[in-house]
């Protein structure tokens, strides 16, 4: 019986080890993307930047709340009459408004809805992303920025406001 050389097999082993090792999660970060479908798993195709280019962006998993333990949490917040003042006292104020202070911060706003014909995002389409920042890795706003933070209840119905759909307002004539 003739013995084969395990050298062909060595090889090919080597080659998969050097590709595996080459990948790096955080290349995924940034990449362009149309849709959901594009992206792994832990990230979600969103518009970060004000032309509307998506991008895949990573995606934490959220904390657990009382609002998610099966018992009835309440009526579901509304972005006119609870929402909007948390966010007009801890992020529009400096950073996610018209004025922006010197932030940068203009690849959206907080200060409104929906946008007015300016293109850039506003609380809806960022929700995700607002209860990611304030609920769930509680790092918005910054500490030490002095700027208000908000209470463990605002950030719990922030919270509430995004797992109800992040609803406008009670009033069908109130505008975005």
């Amino acid at each position: 019986m003739a013995l084969r050389s395990p050298v062909p097999f060595l090889a090919c082993g080597a080659v998969l080890v050097a590709v595996a090792c080459s990948i790096n999660v955080d290349d995924l970060a940034g990449r362009a993307c149309s849709d959901d479908t594009e992206c792994p798993s832990a990230y979600a195709c969103t518009a970060v930047a004000a032309d509307g280019q998506r991008t895949c962006e990573v995606v934490y998993p959220p904390s657990y709340t009382e609002a998610d333990s099966g018992t009835d949490a309440g009526p579901v917040p509304t972005y006119c009459d609870d929402v909007q003042p948390i966010l007009a006292k801890s992020c529009v104020s400096t950073c996610h408004g018209a004025d922006t202070s010197g932030s940068g911060q203009s690849s959206f706003r907080l200060d409104y809805y929906e946008p007015t014909g300016n293109g850039v995002p506003g609380a809806r389409a960022k929700a995700l992303r607002i209860r990611v920042r304030t609920s769930d890795l509680k790092d918005m706003p910054p500490t030490g920025s002095g700027v208000t933070q908000p209470t463990a209840e605002e950030r719990a119905l922030v919270a509430r406001w995004v797992a109800g759909g992040a609803p406008f307002c009670d009033s069908p004539d109130a505008g975005p």
